[in-house]
């Protein structure tokens, strides 16, 4: 499986900016998408995290009410829609897949592949 992640950017607090991630190859066995992302210093932290099948959502406590998560299964693409864009939200931002079933959606762990990576800068 291959994940491109892109849309990242430099924007103003307040501001919008939507990420994609387009899945490719062996995609069948692919149960959840997720985003997280990674500040520098920090450790990387799940933003939100979606099911290919019923389009079942989950968020973090931070970015609920601003970030929305959507998928298009015929584009084989996860979208990540952000919304009032604070400096706390700047980071490099990762899709990944999970093939597991049953999976703790916030685990880094859980997830068997990852996309590059995208910039996202809040500036103040």
């Amino acid at each position: 499986v291959q994940l491109q992640a892109s849309g990242g950017g430099l924007v103003q607090a307040g501001g919008s900016l939507r990420l994609s991630c387009a899945a490719s190859g062996r995609t069948l066995g692919s149960y959840f998408m997720g985003w997280f992302r990674q500040a520098p210093g920090k450790e990387r932290e799940f933003v939100a995290a979606i099911t290919w099948s019923e389009g079942t959502t989950f968020y973090t406590d931070s970015v609920k009410g601003r970030f929305t998560i959507s998928r298009d299964n015929a584009k084989k693409t996860v979208y990540l829609q952000m919304n009032s864009l604070k400096p706390e939200d700047t980071a490099v931002y990762y899709c990944a897949s999970s093939h597991y079933v049953h999976t703790i959606v916030a685990v880094p762990t859980e997830y068997n592949y990852w996309g590059q990576g995208t910039q996202v800068t809040v500036s103040s």
